[in-house]
């Protein structure tokens, strides 16, 4: 959810961490330093040259999650699982980037917190309850070291910060080392100080005598009320408090449970900003009896000198109760066990990723952290709250941080589908299940709140998606389907957190006029053309819902509906722009979708408004346009459901393709933001594959990559399905039964199906990566016999089989004839 205003992003290849001059004395440092100070060793351990079969253990090696920690692309890069609710990281100070709490930049550190969100927009999220470790304070008092969480940071050992799957370790210039990893519901920190009786910290002599705080703020300031409480005998400290959302409506409670262990206990007590008080154990309803106001406040103990210079702290996290997060870490690291609980990350993270098995030979180590990173992002979110579901008893799974579907169901959901359908059937369920308990499908969802709708109700994608591919485990397909029918009738009376506004203009002129009277529900009174477009596609992936569960009826009413898109396109609408010296030009291009007045007459937006090279950052929520983040010119393309009718309007198949090789090559796409990705491949349906995998190899690796800033923009998980798909071979056309084909980059992947076969993508001929100079397909054979269609189905993902492909260096003939192109509603898509 590309929210924040934000530079284009530069793409900047990172410099090599390792310059291995004579492999076996750099074999023999590696094995002399502590495996847990380590980030992956790949460049020392593993030759790419000629591997294939490789094995999952060398698969973490290739995930980096510290790309896209930095200039907007707000990636988690620490400790966490797939889809783990606790997620532990070193937060730092950087208001404009914290959304995930870390930022790859020289800002300096507040704590370590264990609840995030990642790669979103809006104001920073979670990062509750931060734990802060003081070496010492000066003079050994107390009252002398800093609480509050702007007197306390501290900066951090310039590249001391590590991350790969389960684990993330970060040094502080007061001598802290801190390492971190994570299980369900619970976080485990190691933190190392220094043997020596004195060390600095913040310029002062301190003995070390760590202080370790727990702070009951979030990331975003937004606590209201809470209780804390310490032990001063176990040093249990436990606390709660009520926070708000960071992109959305409502409230959220939170629990936290933090147990420590390695050194003795010298004192305790609470604070509240910089009011110190020893003995006082309590504040809140457990102890004082006060209501604590907003900003820093908690609790905290003075320990001695750690015999063996570590201190743990083990933190369990609730949002049902604190004895809950007591019971959460209690079961989930009863032992301690820091090397345990990382190993059984890692495992974790090697199942999940496992289900992909690519051919390495040729590729570069660059392409291949690309690759798996991104993968690796996309199972981040949403989070598995199950068991924690603080509004409503239900034997169903609960999924949050659905942030937002707006950019997932584009990429995201369809690719867990394929690799992971278990888990995708879950969160359909969650969804559904939403519905059920609050009336609504979420357009955006996040901390057990509802979050802003962007354009359409894009969980009806969602559901079609999952429907038409047969997910059927514990589905309640009728209900789902009353669903996404609410979406299409009933108007909410907030439709800015869920549902659609302006039906009736929808149902009566089909489309959302400039000048709308919406008397039934609020909501932002702006994106006609946008939520258009996107209305007319949920309508249509509605109709196919409908058309297998048969409802003739609402079939007909919904593909009827989905071409309500014709009804924004003003075909004499010019591309006017002015060039450098401020004179306007124009474009060869005429046909583009433009906000209307009730009356049927038209209103002006600028074609290029909201893309890089026109006002980019003028078309937010808050916007007063018609367009939300992108341009006319991005939203014309959006027709999935019958692009030979928008091929035809723009001129014909030679018309269209310019049209789209000039979107590419001008300036005005932004892969930043979600809704560019399908147009990467539109080219199939002009005939011109070999275009799509032409502008993939533009992408990659200029703006998708391995330096910190390798992402175009938030990544919403979809940036790293975005990758994925690009690197394997095809992209999906998100509530149809299509998948555009491209070559992959591998010279071969499978993907292990539902049924224990294989789907296998390769090159047979051709393949000359790295350097990609092969890069058209001239030939494909499925399963032994020619095939010629330059897209396939979701059958390939379920049963299995292999797919050749000869390459060249010219585009062919290939995926070219009208027989070949993927479907559109007015060439049969339903026959």
């Amino acid at each position: 959810m590309a929210l924040m205003m934000m530079p284009l992003l530069k793409s900047l290849l990172r410099r090599r961490r390792f310059l291995i001059a004579i492999p076996v004395i750099a074999l023999l440092v590696w094995a002399l330093l502590p495996p847990s100070r380590l980030n992956s060793p790949t460049t020392l351990f593993h030759s790419i040259k000629g591997s294939s079969g490789i094995s999952s253990d060398y698969i973490l090696r290739y995930v980096d999650p510290l790309i896209g920690t930095a200039n907007g692309g707000h990636v988690f890069p620490g400790a966490t699982l797939p889809y783990g609710m606790a997620k532990a990281v070193a937060d730092a100070d950087n208001r404009g980037e914290i959304a995930a709490g870390f930022v790859s930049d020289d800002s300096k550190i507040q704590g370590f917190s264990h609840l995030h969100d990642s790669g979103t927009g809006g104001s920073p999220s979670l990062g509750n309850f931060p734990l802060f470790v003081h070496p010492g304070c000066p003079e050994d008092d107390y009252s002398q070291c800093k609480f509050t969480s702007f007197g306390r940071v501290v900066a951090r050992v310039d590249g001391s910060a590590t991350a790969r799957p389960g684990y993330f370790a970060i040094g502080l210039n007061n001598s802290v080392y801190a390492e971190m990893t994570a299980t369900e519901h619970a976080t485990l920190y190691r933190f190392s100080l220094s043997k020596e009786a004195e060390v600095i910290s913040n310029h002062v002599m301190v003995p070390t005598n760590p202080l370790i705080l727990l702070d009951l703020i979030d990331l975003g300031n937004s606590r209201t009320g809470g209780d804390i409480e310490v032990d001063p005998v176990t040093g249990r400290i436990t606390g709660n408090g009520t926070f708000n959302p960071s992109f959305g409506t409502g409230k959220y409670t939170a629990h936290v449970c933090a147990d420590f262990k390695g050194a003795d206990i010298r004192k305790t007590g609470v604070f509240l900003m910089n009011n110190i008080t020893e003995g006082v154990n309590a504040m809140g309803n457990l102890g004082s009896h006060f209501y604590i106001p907003s900003g820093s406040a908690g609790a905290w103990i003075h320990f001695a000198h750690p015999s063996d210079n570590q201190i743990m702290a083990r933190v369990g996290l609730s949002f049902i109760s604190v004895e809950q997060a007591c019971h959460n870490v209690e079961t989930e690291i009863p032992d301690w066990g820091f090397e345990s609980v990382v190993k059984a990350s890692e495992k974790a993270w090697k199942e999940k990723l496992s289900v992909i098995k690519p051919d390495y030979s040729g590729m570069s180590t660059e392409f291949l952290t690309t690759f798996w990173s991104g993968l690796y992002r996309a199972l981040i979110s949403p989070q598995d709250y199950t068991g924690e579901n603080q509004l409503w008893d239900s034997t169903e799974p609960y999924y949050d941080s659905f942030y937002c579907i707006w950019d997932s169901f584009r990429a995201q959901h369809p690719l867990l589908t394929i690799i992971d359908p278990e888990i995708q059937t879950k969160m359909v369920r969650s969804l559904i299940d939403t519905y059920k308990h609050e009336g609504k499908l979420p357009d955006c969802r996040m901390s057990f709140s509802k979050g802003y709708t962007q354009g359409g109700s894009n969980a009806d994608v969602v559901l079609a998606d999952a429907y038409i591919k047969n997910l059927t485990e514990g589905i309640d397909w009728n209900l789902g389907y009353e669903a996404v029918v609410s979406d299409a009738e009933v108007e909410p009376k907030d439709w800015s957190t869920s549902g659609r506004g302006g039906l009736v203009s929808w149902h009566d002129l089909g489309y959302i006029p400039y000048d709308d009277v919406d008397t039934n529900g609020t909501g932002p009174m702006s994106r006609g053309v946008s939520r258009t477009v996107e209305y007319a596609y949920d309508d249509f992936v509605i109709a196919l819902m409908a058309r297998g569960l048969g409802h003739q009826g609402d079939e007909t009413k919904y593909l009827q509906r989905s071409q309500n898109w014709k009804n924004l396109f003003n075909p004499e609408q010019e591309d006017r722009f002015r060039d450098e010296d401020g004179d306007v030009q124009k474009s060869d291009f005429k046909g583009f979708l433009q906000p209307r007045f009730r009356n049927g007459t038209w209103r002006y937006q600028n074609t290029r408004l909201c893309s890089p090279i026109y006002q980019q950052h003028s078309c937010y929520f808050d916007t007063q346009y018609e367009t939300y983040e992108g341009s006319p010119w991005l939203y014309t393309f959006y027709v999935p459901q019958d692009m030979a009718s928008l091929i035809e309007a723009l001129g014909g198949r030679e018309s269209f393709v310019a049209r789209l090789d000039y979107f590419h090559s001008s300036g005005i796409n932004y892969m930043g933001n979600e809704p560019n990705f399908l147009p990467t491949f539109q080219f199939h349906y002009g005939g011109r594959p070999g275009r799509s995998s032409y502008w993939v190899h533009q992408y990659i690796p200029n703006q998708f990559n391995t330096s910190i800033n390798g992402i175009p923009g938030n990544d919403d998980c979809a940036m790293g399905a975005f990758t994925a798909f690009a690197f394997m071979g095809f992209y999906p056309v998100a509530g149809q039964d299509v998948y555009l084909l491209t070559p992959p980059m591998f010279r071969e992947v499978s993907i292990r199906t539902p049924t224990g076969k294989l789907a296998t993508l390769r090159n047979v001929g051709g393949f000359d990566g790295p350097r990609y100079r092969n890069i058209y397909i001239q030939s494909a054979r499925l399963n032994g016999q020619p095939y010629t269609r330059n897209w396939i189905t979701h059958d390939f993902f379920v049963n299995g089989g292999t797919l050749d492909f000869i390459l060249g260096s010219e585009e062919s003939d290939w995926g070219t004839r009208d027989e070949d192109l993927p479907p559109s509603l007015s060439t049969g898509l339903l026959d």
